[in-house]
């Protein structure tokens, strides 16, 4: 893609594996929600992406969005998620569709599905249970970010419906740098390493498609997401396997 991908988010984890994993491949411009500790290596905007004439200037000749943006507390308040995540993505949506942006790939989560694992946990965590979530399923939120990122891919579906605007929506697992988790079933079982999310981003970016939800996990032996329609529609090849580590993170002799 030769045109400008406009990042929101872009301090956060994924935002950081983004940019260190892709910072050659785009021309990106960044949007921060406070200014960032560091210097950036491509322009970028700071504010709040519910800001209607800032969001506007951001997506001014873009020709995707990775939207990450948003409160990302696993226990944030209602009136956090309404505003900064329901809201927020509502408005950078409005404004894509004004930019005539092609492409738009956000950031969903694995705790829009949170309570599939209610009842199921802990043998679904475990190598020899077959249950897969494959995005074709119903959400089931387990937190109130939950419920905003599930929103945020209702949001989408409107959007790719009434403007024609290609979605794809990821819904992000357990991102860690270096290792999985230690001694944490669930965590193992969802792991995303960095280099897997920095490439399943770029194949977000240049895949086609029209509506997507996938899932974003390295490819683990132990899962209850499936990467099918990551690999089939979008080309994903993860590199990396929790199975390949200890759980004191140590890697495996044969790794």
């Amino acid at each position: 893609m030769d045109e400008t991908v406009l990042l929101t988010g872009a301090k956060g984890s994924v935002g950081t594996a983004i940019r260190e994993g892709l910072a050659d491949e785009y021309d990106w411009r960044y949007l921060f929600h406070n200014p960032p500790p560091f210097d950036p290596d491509h322009p970028y905007l700071v504010g709040d992406v519910s800001d209607e004439e800032l969001v506007a200037e951001a997506c001014e000749d873009v020709g995707a969005v990775v939207h990450l943006a948003g409160d990302p507390r696993r226990d944030a308040p209602w009136d956090s998620v309404l505003e900064n995540n329901i809201h927020g993505t509502k408005v950078l949506y409005d404004a894509a569709i004004e930019a005539g942006v092609e492409k738009f790939v956000f950031a969903s989560s694995n705790h829009a599905v949170g309570h599939f694992e209610t009842d199921r946990k802990p043998e679904l965590y475990r190598t020899d249970d077959d249950f897969r979530l494959d995005g074709t399923e119903f959400p089931r939120p387990g937190n109130h970010y939950g419920i905003s990122k599930a929103t945020g891919e209702v949001i989408g579906r409107y959007y790719h419906d009434e403007y024609g605007i290609d979605v794809c929506n990821i819904r992000i697992g357990n991102l860690t740098k270096g290792h999985p988790p230690k001694e944490y079933e669930r965590g193992q079982a969802m792991w995303l390493s960095y280099r897997d999310c920095a490439h399943l981003h770029d194949r977000a970016l240049q895949a086609d498609y029209d509506f997507e939800i996938v899932y974003g996990i390295s490819d683990n032996d132990r899962k209850y997401y499936s990467l099918e329609r990551a690999k089939d529609v979008l080309g994903y090849e993860p590199k990396d396997n929790s199975a390949d580590y200890h759980f004191d993170g140590t890697p495996k002799d044969d790794a």
